[in-house]
């Protein structure tokens, strides 16, 4: 008989992950609005009510899965994350059902942003996390409350730590049509990414094999800063460059989102997906990826 998973938090991964997971599970989701249903049972996924900002809302998951993987993002506001607070309290009440248990293996998906600005060195694991936003703030507060949570109810739990995610629909060809700038290389940030696909691979790698307490970094290859990608998907897409600033002009030419993640450099090493988790990418660098996502574009023209 498969194993239950619950998956909270079912926006495009989590949809994007199922055709993979329900070979393997019966899948359960948690969603709180009524439209959403309909999308999770096309994806052979059980819907299940419940909002991580209401506690009440919560109690039937008690005993309800053997694994959980755990998508959801923290609230938009503050340092703490209430909504991993929330569903952690949930899974941990005593289950109704008769012969029902806590779920013995869980999944975070964390941020790579909790590492902050490390000047464009190599980060593993092992790095001192030094987050430097309110945003990076929650993650590290919901990174923190699973791994306790984990070790108080002998329960394995993993942690992946994900950068800039990119597919075909997931790319910022609206921003390179409205000649949004970019920073000159001498100012330029090391960004990080993973294709959709490759996360699923690694979400799936990560619930067979992820060591309890164990930090993975979910990226790919890729060695590049950010306006090289932009230039990547420029050139596929048949669009022009974004044009290059200074740092010092970013401040009235650039979103205030988008200047956040370009104050922030560093390049994620992934040894341990590979060699802990046996995952093969599909797409190993984002070029590959990119020209992947633009043949995917074409054929559908």
């Amino acid at each position: 008989m498969k194993r239950t998973l619950l998956i909270v938090g079912c926006g495009n991964i989590a949809l994007r992950a199922a055709p993979t997971l329900q070979a393997h599970y019966r899948l359960l989701g948690l969603y709180r609005r009524p439209e959403s249903r309909t999308a999770l049972h096309l994806r052979g996924i059980r819907p299940v009510y419940g909002d991580l900002d209401k506690p009440d809302s919560l109690g039937k998951l008690a005993g309800m899965a053997h694994a959980v993987l755990h998508l959801a993002p923290p609230p938009h506001h503050g340092e703490r994350d209430t909504r991993t607070a929330n569903l952690l309290s949930a899974l941990t009440k005593r289950p109704k059902m008769k012969g029902a248990m806590l779920p013995q293996r869980l999944i975070y998906i964390s941020t790579s942003g909790v590492y902050g600005d490390c000047k464009g060195a190599w980060v593993d694991e092992t790095h001192l996390i030094n987050p430097q936003t309110e945003r990076a703030l929650r993650r590290v507060d919901a990174e923190r409350q699973v791994r306790n949570w984990g070790l108080r109810n002998h329960a394995n739990v993993s942690i992946l730590r994900v950068p800039g995610i990119y597919a075909a629909d997931r790319l910022p060809l609206d921003r390179l049509r409205d000649a949004s700038p970019a920073l000159l290389p001498e100012d330029d940030s090391y960004t990080n990414h993973i294709h959709a696909d490759d996360l699923v691979r690694i979400i799936f790698a990560a619930l067979r094999h992820a060591r309890p307490g164990r930090i993975y970094h979910a990226c790919d290859d890729s060695n590049l800063k950010m306006g090289e990608y932009f230039d990547l998907i420029a050139d596929q897409f048949d669009l022009p460059r974004p044009p290059r600033i200074a740092r010092a002009q970013a401040e009235g030419s650039i979103s205030p989102g988008m200047l956040s993640f370009m104050r922030e450099s560093r390049r994620l090493t992934n040894t341990r997906i590979k060699y802990e988790l046996h995952v093969n990418l599909r797409y190993p660098t984002v070029a590959g990826g990119i020209a992947g996502s633009a043949a995917i574009a074409a054929e559908r023209r």
